[in-house]
Order: C-alpha cells, then structure tokens, then sequence
C-alpha cells in the first residue's frame, strides 16, 4: 500500500460543488437586520461582488472554476492524501488513518482555496481593496498572498492576542505587500470604541470582523472578504473533498469516519461536503466536527439567528452560536476563536447528518505531539484539534478490534506557530 496518494495536474477540479443542490431542506435566508426579513442581496454589493453574492444565493450544483483560479490553484495543487502509517503504527489500531495534506500550500494552510477565488471575483468587478479579518493569521496570510499575486491592496485586521502570540503572521502578511494592524485598533471608529472602554482588550474575531467592515464601507472601490462560515468560502473549499473522493477510490477505500477541525467551518465543510452524496446513502459515515473547549459554538451554544459581528453591521445568520458579544479566552488555537459556526453545517449538525465534539487545548497538544514523532509533520493549533479527535475514533478501534478507515483534514502546518507550543508545552 502507497503511503502518498497524489493527482496529477488535470485532476485539480474544474467545478466547485454546492451542496445546496442536494439537501433535503431549504437553507434559512440571511435576514436583514432592520427589518428583520430576508436581505435584499443589493445590499450585500456593498461588501461582495456581485459574482460572490450569486454564489451565496444558488442551489446550481456544479459552479465553474475560472481559468484563472485554476492556473492559481496548480501553483500547489492536487495536494496529497496520505496514509498515516506512523501514527497507525503509534496507536496499535486496526484503523486505517488517512489525511488530505493542505499545509502544502505557500502559506501552509487550506485557506488559500477561497482567497484566491476572492481575490479573482473582486478584480474582475474592478475593486482594487479589499479588508479582511483573521484570527490566527492563517486567513490574512493567505488573502495577502492573494492580493499580490492579482495586485489587489490587502489590509488585514488581526485579533490581538494572536497578534502578539503569532509575530511571524505580521511579517508574511507584510511579505506580500499587505498592511496588518492588531484588532481593536486604533485605524477605525469601531476600535478606538473598544479601546476606549477596554484599553486591554485580546480582541475576537466578531471585532476584527467589524472593523474590517467599516474600513471597506468607508474606502472607494474596497471591498470585504470573510475567509470562514459564508456559503460562498464553503463552496471553494470544496477542491478538498472533491480531491480526496478520488483519492480514496485510488486507495480502494470508503471512508467511515470523516474529521476536521472546526472554528467557523471553511477547512472542514471544504472537506466533508462532496462527501454528503455517500451520507446519503451511507448511513454509518460519521461526519465529526473538533471544536475547543473554549468556544465550543456547537456543543454548547444555541441554533438561532445571531449577527457575525460585534458591532452588528453583518446580516443575521441561523447558526449555532455563543453570542456575538462572546470572547473567547485566548487559547492559542486563534483560528477557532470564533462565536458562530457556518449555517450549512450548523443545519447539517441540526438534522443529525454531522455532530461535534469538543477537544481541550491540553488533549489537542498531546496528541499533536504523538503526530509530529510519527508522521514528521508539525500540526497548525487548529489542526491538532482534528488529530484529536481521530486519535479518540482510533483509539475506540484498538478497543474494539474495528477496521475503520478515518479520514481528516490536515488544514494546516505549525511552522509559524512554534511559540504556541512553546507556551502550551
């Protein structure tokens, strides 16, 4: 048996897919919070370029990739699936691990699956700014990256407390020619607010998110961009799943177990959703979202309509939520410090076709540790969440005796986050 399991360059797909085309239920609309109906998407052309806004909205299936957002995406894929024979081996299981490899992108994480389609829509629409938000830099790194390689102007608000846990974030986002200022800062209104009544503030995404709003609305030819929870990131994340589809019929496998790590849901429903076909039919795949014990959106948090942000500039989303006024405690999985989970998952979550568990920050980093002696890869924070929770499944498999075939995420190296494990250690 092939440790790797590689595509060749043709294999990269052609089309994204959208899920919503094969639910069994209608999605509840975004709602506009003044009149609390659903949004008029005008209204969004504020923030979205039209083609994004379209993407949002539609239940076709099969979305065309451009040429463009290809020839971009060969730059690193098909990434590899790979067979986790050292960890398998780590674990005496009778498991067989796989992970789908995306920290092989040039900034180590999955995230540059949607920044670059992003960043194509919004040249395309002539936009020449665009703000973003980002938790643990993974995001903002990868929107830089972006903005260089389709000379778009990158400015990028990161929540403090990773600000000042993950310094080589700020010199990558500078590396590609964006501008970087540690949320709540003192570059907008919304910021100086914060710092205002809480001049200590860590910071959270729902107020990165706000400030990154306000910036874009008070710019000409600026646009937003989120990297997580809309339909729209979900969907370009779908080169994931649909790769790994064809990887595991190279293996000669089926998967019965699938994994990733969960903050607002783009890596993991990236992953799973191409997958929700064999659900369908498959009534034994379990679909298992790694949430922290920290902000723990699904396991602990309500099913209702809640704003995105703190400041309340976003449209209301029915998800799974803490609160928009939620903070986080500053655990150094920044990527996962989010209040709210994406409505496609948190329905799916609903309708039982998924479920979450919850992973603590010390179960994450030990098992972290078991991956990087066995399989030579340092894991992003975020990621160690996802190895948890297949280590628990694999676990389960000594136990039993089962022959499970799990398959997860590997959303994202560690590289640039050697301080987190130093200070988690």
């Amino acid at each position: 048996m092939e440790r790797f399991i590689n595509l060749k360059g043709e294999d990269i797909p052609r089309y994204w897919y959208n899920v919503k085309a094969d639910l069994p239920f209608d999605m509840d609309p975004p709602l506009d919070p003044q009149t609390m109906k659903p949004i008029d998407p005008s209204k969004l052309e504020l923030l979205f370029p039209k083609a994004l806004i379209m993407q949002e909205a539609t239940k076709e299936r099969d979305i065309q990739i451009p040429q463009k957002v290809r020839e971009a995406y060969a730059l690193y894929r098909p990434t590899p699936l790979i067979r986790a024979f050292g960890l398998e081996k780590a674990l005496k299981t009778p498991a067989h691990i796989y992970y789908k490899n995306e920290s092989v992108s040039p900034t180590g994480s999955h995230k540059l699956n949607t920044a670059l389609a992003q960043a194509y829509f919004n040249l395309e629409e002539g936009t020449t700014k665009i703000s973003t938000e980002t938790g643990a830099g993974q995001w903002g790194s990868a929107l830089a990256f972006a903005g260089a390689y389709f000379k778009l102007d990158i400015n990028v608000f990161m929540v403090k407390i990773s600000f000042e846990q993950k310094p080589a974030r700020k010199h990558m986002v500078n590396l590609f020619n964006g501008k970087i200022h540690p949320s709540p800062s003192d570059f907008t209104n919304y910021g100086k607010k914060i710092l205002e009544v809480t001049p200590n503030s860590t910071g959270s995404l729902g107020m990165a998110i706000s400030e990154a709003i306000e910036y874009a609305l008070s710019k000409e030819k600026t646009h937003y961009s989120l990297g997580s929870v809309l339909d729209h990131v979900l969907l370009h994340q779908t080169v994931i799943g649909q790769e790994t589809k064809k990887q595991m019929e190279i293996a000669g496998e089926e998967p019965d177990v699938l994994i990733g790590c969960f903050g607002g849901g783009s890596n993991f429903g990236g992953f799973t959703l191409p997958f929700m076909p064999l659900k369908m039919k498959k009534e034994s795949l379990e679909i298992v979202a790694c949430e922290p014990t920290e902000c723990p959106s699904f396991t602990k948090g309500e099913y209702k309509y809640d704003y995105g942000d703190t400041a309340h500039l976003t449209p209301m989303l029915k998800m799974y939520t803490l609160g928009s006024e939620f903070i986080p405690p500053p655990i150094y999985a920044g990527g996962l410090r989010y209040h709210g989970a994406s409505p496609i998952i948190s329905r799916l979550v609903k309708e039982g076709y998924m479920k979450a568990i919850a992973i603590s920050q010390e179960e994450a980093f030990e098992s972290t540790r078991l991956f990087s002696l066995s399989e030579g890869i340092i894991p992003a924070p975020e990621t160690s969440h996802a190895i948890a929770g297949v280590v628990r499944y694999a676990k389960a498999c000594s136990e039993t005796g089962e022959k499970k075939v799990i398959v997860f995420n590997f959303s994202g190296h560690g590289l640039l986050d050697l301080n987190s494990y130093i200070r988690g250690a």
